[in-house]
């Protein structure tokens, strides 16, 4: 949802036919006791998982949908992959109009997440990577947009483990408490 929501609410996409394929490592793929979540199990191996229908689609739907103020569907189709952490999406979009030059997707990216901590945006023809080293910068998420002759294609990554369930619940609580935003995450 993060490198959707500000492309919908500027109407610089469409709100239908959105492809999401997303590389889960074994930490994003749910805590379940069951051989195919072992890591010994995953070594080695690619493979698609909560196909058709992922625990999390109808709330990403519902929130695209907000955000473009219209229905939103998405195909969204997780893979998990050998590694620990970090989920790399790739999304296949729709441009609206003639033009999604690079510099509009970068400037609603900015005006989106310019200020943000934990967003990192990547421009140029830097990727979105999810290597150990980039981890250790304040554990940011990071986006990057390749506009391309036919869909553009936008790709983020996400420290599943800072940035997961349990340090947006801490980022959450320092809002609310009044604490800077980072407190207890950097």
């Amino acid at each position: 949802m993060l490198p959707l929501i500000p492309l919908l609410k500027a109407g610089l996409i469409g709100s239908a036919g959105i492809i999401a394929d997303s590389l889960s490592g074994v930490s994003g793929a749910g805590r379940k006791a069951e051989a195919d979540y072992l890591f010994c199990e995953c070594n080695e191996s690619v493979r698609p998982y909560a196909v058709p229908k992922h625990r999390h689609l109808s709330e990403i739907e519902e929130q695209l949908s907000l955000a473009a103020g219209t229905k939103t569907t998405i195909q969204f189709t997780p893979h998990l992959v050998p590694v620990n952490r970090g989920i790399l999406t790739t999304l296949y979009l729709t441009p609206v109009g003639k033009s999604t030059a690079a510099e509009k997707i970068s400037a609603c990216y900015a005006r989106a997440y310019g200020d943000e901590p934990f967003v990192r945006l990547l421009n140029g023809q830097k990727l979105a990577p999810t290597q150990k080293r980039y981890w250790h910068e304040r554990h940011r998420n990071r986006m990057a947009a390749r506009p391309t002759h036919g869909p553009l294609i936008v790709m983020s990554a996400e420290d599943n483990l800072v940035k997961g369930a349990s340090g947006q619940a801490v980022q959450n609580m320092n809002i609310l408490c009044g604490f800077p935003e980072t407190a207890g995450l950097v």
